[in-house]
């Protein structure tokens, strides 16, 4: 039996590479501190799971549910935008709840591509950002993941290059990997830009609650006047409220647009099982200290991990957003690539992170590192790999090239 037509398009997972030697690793009785995968650890609030569990169970609520969300969840997620961001959404058509962001974004790029249509992407940037296009017929052609102002002659570059015109503009801020905040006068040239060039807007706001800086909380490309005319903006419950595994996210923005998205869904699912959607709108609607909570959490593992790490000699860049750090590899150890010195992470110090190179080929200089065990964790597992960088000279001379080591 020959390969799938989709399934061929598809590069290799490069991350079940690492999940396998983690496995195994584990199965020897090795201690991996896993610091790879953006799998939330902090508990769902407590409001949150009462809801959830005082509406199981009820009459009609184990029914098949509607698609693009209860009313009561939509009107929640476009009050959450006139209080966040001052945009104003019209819950009926502007919003549609989705199987969380991912599953969104996967289902507006099969609503809005036809066979050969090339879509502009971040590179690096987060897998479903390309994959979803290519899985719907699309072709990628990368821009910048960077949010200054030399994104925009690459962008013009890429428009003029590329045959036929791309239909699509996807953009990820605050980022996943790259934790890359853009400002609101980057979006505003950006809307700029996507009208000019008849673009669709694509944007992926999963870390907008994630930031460390108070005084400056990322926009949503919507506040820029006029952008709903060309945007989708896709939002998630599973970073703000660790809701990860319940799956519930949104698109919200342009009616036709959402109009298309709302009616591919409608043949492929029948919503969320309404207890999520009602304890969903309660986190919506509730109360924000679990927010800042979250936050605060996140903040004093950044601080560990930047004060751990920098002592191994591995310095990190200090992330504004987001709860993933994204790093240079150690200039003696960069000629591997992501992949390979990931692995060794695993094998030699028992931390797992994720591979550049999962994000793009321009991501392989980096390894991808989250925020998902405590502050005693994340010294430790600084502590390990010190132990592994002092002694890689001896261990590893016929692995890394020893003039590249010291």
């Amino acid at each position: 039996m020959t390969d799938f037509h989709r399934i061929k398009r598809l590069p290799p997972y490069v991350f079940e590479q690492v999940n396998r030697i983690k496995a195994a690793a584990r199965a020897n009785g090795a201690d991996i501190i896993d610091l790879g995968m953006g799998n939330p650890d902090l508990e769902a609030p407590r409001h949150v799971i009462e809801k959830l569990v005082e509406t199981a169970g009820k009459p009609r609520t184990d029914r098949y549910s509607a698609s693009k969300g209860i009313a009561g969840l939509r009107r929640a997620q476009a009050n959450y935008y006139k209080r966040r961001f001052g945009v104003s959404l019209n819950p009926d058509t502007q919003v549609v709840a989705t199987l969380g962001s991912k599953e969104g974004f996967a289902n507006m790029a099969q609503a809005i591509t036809a066979p050969g249509d090339v879509v502009l992407v971040p590179n690096p940037s987060y897998p479903i950002h390309a994959f979803g296009f290519l899985m719907a017929g699309g072709v990628i052609r990368s821009v910048p993941a960077e949010p200054t102002p030399a994104f925009f002659p690459a962008a013009e570059r890429a428009m003029q290059h590329s045959i036929p015109k791309p239909v699509a503009l996807v953009v990820c801020y605050p980022s996943n990997p790259t934790a890359y905040v853009a400002s609101l006068d980057f979006y505003r040239d950006l809307v700029a830009f996507a009208k000019k060039h008849e673009l669709i807007l694509l944007s992926d706001l999963a870390y907008a609650e994630v930031y460390f800086d108070d005084a400056n909380p990322p926009p949503s490309v919507l506040q820029v006047p006029g952008a709903i005319d060309v945007t989708v903006e896709f939002t998630s419950l599973s970073k703000t409220f660790s809701m990860a595994g319940w799956r519930m996210g949104f698109a919200v923005g342009n009616e036709r647009l959402l109009a298309a998205l709302t009616r591919v869904k409608s043949y492929l699912d029948y919503g969320a099982f309404t207890p999520i959607q009602v304890a969903a709108t309660a986190a919506l609607n509730g109360p924000e200290e679990c927010i800042h909570e979250m936050r605060a959490t996140y903040r004093r593992r950044r601080d560990a991990m930047v004060d751990a790490f920098q002592k191994t000699g591995w310095d990190i860049p200090v992330p504004s957003a987001s709860m993933f750090a994204w790093v240079p590899i150690p200039e003696r150890f960069r000629s591997l690539g992501s992949l390979e010195f990931s692995k060794l992470l695993v094998e030699k110090a028992d931390v797992a992170v994720a591979p550049g190179i999962g994000f793009g080929e321009h991501g392989d200089d980096y390894v991808r590192i989250a925020l998902v065990e405590n502050e005693q964790r994340i010294r430790q597992a600084a502590r390990n790999i010190r132990r592994f960088f002092d002694n890689a000279d001896r261990t590893l001379h016929n692995i890394v090239p020893m003039q590249k080591a010291g």
